[in-house]
């Protein structure tokens, strides 16, 4: 029977109706990704030159690179811009520049188009980088990393990589989530919601996806698209 179910972290809700899944056409079969076109993909070792200059990367000791960050070609932010512009009705149309970063991380210099295909200890060293990329933006007031990996994700080129957006406003949605987070730790005198939230779907096991000493990857309880996961910390807060 189809349910409206609540997402602890947004409060947004969602209609859930897993029959749907057996509807024609309605099943989540995907088709294999088209293999990365070596000659043209321009995160390649060897074809630096059609990127951007790198901001960062990590050396493999030969030369070469394991992982390697720098600015979109096509970036959604700007680095500086003009004054705000003014519309005849600002009640109803309001802009200004959209400051900020946006990088592409290549996760690896192997030609391929999901992490899923990298070694544990390449994944390993792309968090790494994504948190050292993240590190660098500490003064903004978001950052927002993304892994869109195929076509249906948005991706424009297949080989893996991340995009990271360090933007100069607060997004509602995060906003949103923030005020959750405060709502919560109030009724529950201190309690922390993503870890509390972790604790309990590791207890009843009816979601997870893969778990280990660090991490836990599960469907989320009221996921708003099929294929939506939630990686969060493995540790939860000691009570």
């Amino acid at each position: 029977m189809p349910q409206v179910r609540v997402d602890p972290i947004t409060g947004l809700k969602t209609i859930i109706a897993g029959e749907r899944a057996v509807r024609p056409g309605g099943g989540f079969d995907v088709p294999p990704d088209k293999p990365v076109d070596i000659e043209r993909d321009p995160f390649l070792p060897g074809h630096e030159d059609q990127t951007p200059p790198e901001v960062y990367s990590v050396p493999d000791g030969n030369g070469s690179w394991k992982v390697r960050a720098f600015p979109n070609l096509y970036p959604a932010l700007a680095a500086e811009g003009g004054p705000p512009s003014n519309d005849a009705n600002p009640d109803l149309f309001t802009s200004r520049p959209a400051l900020g970063a946006h990088e592409v991380i290549v996760n690896a210099p192997e030609p391929v188009t999901s992490l899923a295909d990298l070694s544990p200890e390449q994944v390993a060293i792309a968090v790494e980088a994504w948190r050292e990329r993240m590190r660098a933006h500490a003064d903004a007031a978001c950052r927002h990393l993304i892994v869109n990996e195929r076509k249906e994700a948005g991706a424009s080129l297949p080989h893996t990589h991340a995009q990271l957006y360090a933007l100069d406003f607060v997004p509602a949605a995060i906003a949103r989530e923030r005020e959750h987070f405060g709502a919560y730790a109030v009724r529950t005198m201190g309690g922390n919601l993503l870890a509390d939230l972790v604790q309990e779907e590791v207890r009843r096991r009816e979601r997870i996806v893969a778990i280990d000493d660090e991490a836990v990857l599960m469907a989320p309880y009221a996921s708003r698209v099929p294929f939506h996961l939630l990686l969060a910390p493995r540790r939860a807060r000691p009570r």
